[in-house]
C-alpha cells in the first residue's frame, strides 16, 4: 500500500522552477519573463603559507555578487527597454528590485533584494526570415549590493500567462542609408552590448561600489540573397579593396523590430560609423539547390535605441 502522508512530506517542500516575480524600482514586470537567475553573494578567498609546515590556511577575503540574468518578451517591456537604452546613451540610472521564488501555490517561499544595479549586457536573438518561435532579449543586471531572506507566503504573479507575440525574430528588417538593397538581409546573428563596469572596495563596506566605464558595441554579422548584393558587393571592392574607407565612408543604418504583420516597426537600433569589415559569398557545394547567399559583417561605432509605443515614448 502506498504511504501517501509519507510521499506528502517528500514533496511539500518542493518549489515550482517556473513560478517566480520580478519587481524593479516597486513596479512589478509586465511582460512576459522566460527565466531569472544570479543575484546571489560571492566569496573570494585568500591562499596564504603557514611557515615552513606543508600547511596553508583559506579565509574569505573580498565579497562580491554575480550578476542577474534576466530573458523576457517585448510585449510590456518599456520600462527595461528605457533602463537598455539611458544605459547606450550614458545616461546611466541605478535601479532597486527583487526576485520573488514561488511554490506550487504561487506563494512567496524565497526573496532575494537587490540595490544600485546597473545593466551590463543586452543580448538580442539570432533574426531569422525563417524562424517560427517568439524571440526574447537577454540582460544582465549587476547590482551593488543585495539582500536575501525568506519569502512572505503572499501570492505572486507567476509566469503562467499566455507568451508574448508581439515580437517575432523572423520580423526584422536590415537598412542602410546610403544604399538600398540591405532591408532584403535574410540573417542576422545573435549580438551583445557590454557595459563595462570597475568594481571599487572601498573601507569597511562589505560590498564593492561599482561605476560604469566604457560601452562595447558588437559587430553585426548576416547573409543576404546573391541576388539582392550587388551594391554591398561594389562597397566591399571600394572600401576594402580600393582602400576607400576613410570616415567619409562609412555609413548609418538601423535594425528594425516589426511587427509581426510586418506593417509597423515596434522598436529600432539606430546604427552610427558603420564601416564594412568582410563579405563574401558563402561556400558552393555541387548539386545544391540552395540559395547562393553573402556572408557580411559590419562594425559599428555607436548604437542608440528607440522606437515607438514598446518603449513608452510616443
Amino acid at each position: 500500500m502506498t504511504d501517501f502522508s509519507a510521499l506528502r512530506a517528500q514533496t511539500s517542500k518542493s518549489y515550482a522552477a517556473g513560478h517566480f516575480e520580478l519587481v524593479i524600482d516597486g513596479h512589478k514586470t509586465t511582460t512576459y519573463l522566460k527565466s531569472v537567475e544570479g543575484g546571489w553573494a560571492k566569496g573570494n578567498f585568500t591562499d596564504d603559507p603557514m611557515g615552513g609546515d606543508n600547511k596553508r590556511s583559506k579565509h574569505l577575503s573580498t565579497v562580491e555578487t554575480d550578476p542577474i540574468a534576466v530573458e523576457f518578451g517585448m510585449a510590456g517591456a518599456s520600462q527595461v527597454l528605457e533602463w537598455i537604452q539611458g544605459s547606450w546613451n550614458r545616461k546611466w540610472s541605478r535601479r532597486n528590485g527583487q526576485i520573488t521564488h514561488a511554490n506550487f501555490d504561487l506563494k512567496s517561499t524565497y526573496e532575494t533584494w537587490f540595490y544600485n544595479a546597473l545593466i551590463t549586457e543586452t543580448t538580442f536573438p539570432t533574426l531569422d526570415g525563417a524562424a517560427k518561435e517568439g524571440a526574447y532579449i537577454k540582460v544582465k543586471i549587476q547590482p551593488e549590493t543585495l539582500a536575501t531572506k525568506p519569502g512572505t507566503q503572499q501570492a505572486v504573479s507567476g509566469q503562467s500567462g499566455v507568451k508574448q507575440k508581439l515580437w517575432m525574430p523572423s520580423a526584422f528588417r536590415l537598412t542602410l542609408d546610403q544604399f538600398d538593397g540591405m532591408e532584403y538581409t535574410n540573417k542576422i546573428e545573435s549580438f551583445t552590448i557590454k557595459q563595462g563596469i570597475k568594481k571599487n572596495f572601498t573601507g569597511v563596506d562589505r560590498f564593492p561600489e561599482i561605476e560604469p566605464t566604457k560601452i562595447d558595441f558588437p559587430n553585426i554579422t548576416g547573409t543576404i540573397a546573391l541576388g539582392y548584393a550587388d551594391k554591398l558587393l561594389k562597397w566591399h571592392d571600394d572600401y576594402i579593396v580600393k582602400g576607400k574607407n576613410d570616415r567619409q565612408a562609412q555609413m548609418t543604418g538601423a535594425i528594425e523590430f516589426l511587427s509581426p504583420d510586418r506593417k509597423s516597426t515596434i522598436f529600432r537600433i539606430n546604427l552610427a560609423d558603420v564601416g564594412l569589415a568582410n563579405a563574401q559569398i558563402v561556400q558552393s557545394t555541387a548539386n545544391q539547390d540552395q540559395i547562393k547567399r553573402v556572408k557580411f559583417e559590419l562594425f559599428v561605432g555607436a548604437m542608440t535605441l528607440d522606437g515607438q509605443g514598446a518603449l513608452g515614448m510616443d
